[in-house]
């Protein structure tokens, strides 16, 4: 099998990618991870964003023997990646001038050319740069992907950014390779306006507006804070996902700027910076959607500007997205929402607060009735003015008496005869250990004793005993044997060993194993039980929510 999209055996891949590679869809690739449980474990991102070490997935690909013929989209990524390295941005810009005969491409490999001209063959121009595009995005973490925004957020934008007017303009001052702002909003009919401080990035951008069609499309490169290069334009909705954790944004020389008018933003709060920029780019009832990380809310340094944007109710909405959404890293982000008012008198008297942290990235962005909170002016107004929906949804919605009430009852009941379910037990004096004469699992696979299900495997024989089988597979002594001198510890339910036993013995151990199973589920379940009331309690009681009884013999 071909090398994963120019990736080296160092390097971690998305879910994205590996079904790129494969010709399968993400689901598909999310069914694999459920199906097989060999499938290569995750080295990193997160929960909801995992990615995988390459060599691991091209190795288990080719056992699997996933995936087809290598395509031609797939081939001119790999020769992007040959040419240009880690820059893709560059190289894929190149190919957008090439293709729109805009200027010369003298670094643009034969190759690349040729690729690229068959795929234009059989769609478009602007089809082919936008899944270039799109697979930047994808490589997270490299090849410039932390200045490109996610197809996630892109998505939460526009969705954010609901009907816009007819000739709108939009405005997005850092805009990447343009991929939230050629898409938020109706794609023709709006004045759009960009600008990007990375050359490449911004001439991709123009580039992408140019071959799909979009005119009224204008991109700058400069740095929007330092050199902005749109001073007259004031938009009815300014989008921006800025750079995070930049201190080295120009603050020394922009002290007496007048687009600080809600306090000189500090030098770790850079994306405050940015928030105002935008701010002054709108017109009265215009609107800023901004991308901010979640810190943002509470972080002390903020606090000053924090309460000025709520207490002139300039700040209308605070969405936390899910983690995930986010292309560079699995942590969650919040979409800021301010509103100018058309008038003095027309400033909001509520943030409403949206909590969607709970969903899965790629789901509904409508939130359900117990996601979302208005939380008047005053009751943001505290020493912290921490906007986290979260923090002030939770305490809307919560009946601590309620839930207090039920976590005990149903704790109660878990800890209820939890000691009867663990089985008496002897000293072993039985075949019970794979010291002595021992089975592999493929063993009894090849003799058509087990069988694979979506899982774990089963009997597929009144020879064995399926409990009997997964309990030995789990115990400490196959453990052991999945791992290395360095520690490494990888498990393959087929190189696993169980003891040769009779079937009426297998029962009996399958029957103990199956106990103790039962007994470790209900005790986790009973101290996660425990420590959500633990914690409800101590919330309840430090916020007046709950109040100890009365004690009548005091």
């Amino acid at each position: 099998m071909a090398d994963m999209e120019g990736a080296t055996p160092e390097q971690l891949v998305s879910g994205s990618e590996i079904a790129r590679l494969a010709g399968v869809t993400r689901a598909a690739v999310s069914n694999w991870r459920r199906r097989y449980e060999d499938f290569p474990a995750p080295r990193g991102g997160g929960a909801n964003s995992p990615l995988f070490a390459f060599a691991e997935v091209q190795a288990w690909l080719d056992r699997q023997h996933k995936g087809g013929e290598v395509s031609d989209e797939v081939r001119l990524w790999q020769a992007v990646r040959a040419a240009y390295g880690e820059d893709t941005v560059a190289g894929v810009a190149d190919i957008a001038r090439r293709l729109a005969q805009a200027e010369p491409t003298p670094d643009l490999p034969a190759d690349a050319v040729r690729l690229s001209e068959e795929l234009v063959r059989s769609g478009s121009a602007a089809s082919v740069v936008d899944g270039l595009a799109a697979r930047i995005a994808d490589s997270v973490g490299r090849s410039g992907s932390d200045r490109v925004t996610s197809e996630r957020i892109a998505r939460s934008l526009h969705h954010l950014a609901g009907a816009l007017p007819a000739n709108a303009t939009v405005l997005d001052p850092a805009c990447g390779i343009g991929t939230l702002l050629l898409t938020v909003g109706p794609r023709h009919g709006l004045k759009r306006f960009g600008q990007e401080r990375e050359p490449n990035s911004a001439r991709l951008a123009q580039l992408r507006a140019d071959l799909g069609g979009q005119v009224d499309v204008s991109i700058a490169q400069g740095d929007s804070l330092c050199d902005d290069q749109w001073p007259q334009v004031r938009a009815d909705l300014v989008v921006c996902d800025p750079p995070v954790g930049v201190t080295d944004w120009g603050r020394e020389a922009l002290l007496l700027d007048a687009r600080w008018e809600f306090g000189t933003p500090p030098k770790a709060e850079g994306e405050l910076a940015w928030l105002q920029h935008a701010y002054a780019h709108t017109t009265p009832g215009g609107r800023v959607l901004i991308v901010m990380p979640a810190s943002a809310a509470y972080r002390k340094a903020g606090r000053r500007i924090r309460a000025e944007l709520v207490r002139r109710g300039v700040l209308t909405q605070v969405v936390a997205l899910p983690a995930g959404v986010a292309a560079s890293h699995a942590l969650p982000v919040h979409v800021w929402q301010l509103t100018r008012p058309l008038s003095a008198g027309e400033a909001a008297t509520a943030v409403r607060l949206v909590d969607l942290t709970a969903n899965h990235p790629d789901g509904p962005l409508d939130p359900a009735p117990h996601q979302v909170v208005e939380a008047p002016l005053v009751d943001l107004l505290d020493d912290a003015v921490d906007l986290t929906p979260g923090r002030h949804i939770l305490a809307s919605h919560r009946d601590y008496r309620a839930e207090y009430e039920s976590l005990r009852a149903r704790l109660e009941h878990q800890l209820a005869g939890l000691a009867e379910l663990l089985p008496t037990l002897t000293e072993g004096i039985g075949p019970g250990t794979l010291d002595g004469s021992t089975v592999s699992v493929a063993e009894l696979a090849r003799a058509g004793l087990v069988e694979y299900g979506d899982s774990e495997p089963a009997s597929a024989s009144d020879q064995l005993d399926t409990d009997f089988l997964r309990g030995f597979l789990h115990s400490t002594a196959n453990a052991r044997r999945s791992t290395s001198a360095s520690g490494t510890y990888r498990f393959d339910s087929r190189s696993g060993r169980v003891p040769k036993m009779d079937i009426d013995a297998q029962r009996r151990y399958g029957r103990a194993f199956n106990a103790v199973l039962e007994f470790e589920e209900r005790i986790r379940e009973a101290a996660d039980l425990g420590r959500q009331a633990v914690e409800l309690a101590r919330d309840g009681l430090g916020n007046g929510a709950l109040a100890p009884y009365a004690d009548e013999d005091a």
